[in-house]
Order: C-alpha cells, then structure tokens, then sequence
C-alpha cells in the first residue's frame, strides 16, 4: 500500500529534466514492477510472454511519462490502462499470426531436479489456466486486475469504466464459476 501514495507527489510537479525522468522512472519500475507483471501473467498463459509484454508497457510508460497528466486519471490507473491495452494488443497479433509456439516447452525445461513436483506443478497450472479460460474476457480482465495486479474496486471501475458495484458483482461470479470449475483450493 506504501508504495501506491509513494510516487503521486512526484507527479505533480512538471517533469523536465531527463535526470529527473530517469530518477522517477527507476521510482516507478521498482514500485509497480511486480503487480504490471502478475497481471499480466494472469492475462497470458505464459511466464516469458507475460515478462516480454511488461517490458513492452515500461517502454510505454517511459516513452509517455511527460504526457501523463493528473487531472485525467490516477497514476495507477494510467499505467494499468497501457498494460491493459499491450495485452489486448498482443491478442489482437495472435489472432492474425497463427503460429507454433515453444514457449510451452521452454516452461517444461526447470531448475528443479525433483520431477515429481514440477509434473505436479504443471498440472496444477494447467487446472488454473483451463478454469481462466473459461472465464469470458471481461472477466478473466478484472480477475487479472484485482487479484493480478492487487487493486482495489475503486481503482479496477476506473480502469474499466464500470462501476464498483458491478466490478464486486462481476468479481462474484466469476470466483464461484472458478470454485466450481476448479474445486477445493486443497485440491488444486
């Protein structure tokens, strides 16, 4: 929670100088590094794919750090909008290019050398994978901004253009359809 109210002070002043862009970018990279990449690890099957793709919006962030203006939205907000829109961008691509991908083999390949427990790993990922699936689009967004990205209602409805009560209820629904797709956690 700290780290939310840590950078917008620095948003209010005009940002000038590129030393001052580079300090406040390694700000930002450090602070919300880990909660751009689990959402969009929730989004994507794929553990490379979603590092390639977090990369992709700190290159956005950075590039559009100098527009970013207060008044329009919350700092967060602005940045989980361009996660948000790498990922659609990225099913989008996927839609047009049909391709095998490696990637599920390059995630069988582990440093563990007990095979039992990365068999069993990869099947409990697969259960979470195929229950996400399952989930329409919208929700498989907002499960990803809320427990991916660890956001509050408030901060997913304004992502989302929905309400927060709508964010709660879609949320509900969602988690029951995943409890009954997946069980008991313990089973997972």
């Amino acid at each position: 929670m700290q780290d939310r109210a840590l950078l917008h002070p620095f948003m209010q002043e005009e940002i000038r100088e590129k030393t001052e862009i580079d300090r406040l970018f390694t700000e930002i990279f450090e602070a919300y590094y880990k909660r751009i990449f689990n959402y969009i690890g929730y989004r994507v099957s794929s553990i490379h794919t979603a590092e390639d793709l977090t990369s992709v919006v700190f290159e956005k962030i950075l590039s559009k750090l100098e527009t970013y203006l207060q008044n329009k939205a919350p700092f967060e907000v602005w940045m989980f909008a361009i996660a948000r829109n790498v990922v659609n961008d990225y099913y989008r691509r996927q839609k047009r290019q049909r391709f095998f991908s490696l990637e599920a083999i390059k995630e069988l390949v582990s440093s563990k050398k007990d095979p039992e427990s990365l068999i069993l790993r990869e099947e409990q990922s697969d259960k979470l994978i195929g229950a996400l699936n399952k989930l329409d689009e919208r929700e498989r967004n907002l499960v990803a901004l809320k427990f991916g990205a660890c956001l509050r209602n408030t901060e997913v409805a304004q992502i989302t253009g929905l309400s927060e009560s709508n964010i709660g209820v879609i949320l509900y629904r969602a988690m029951k359809k995943l409890k009954a797709e997946l069980g008991s956690v313990d089973q997972l």
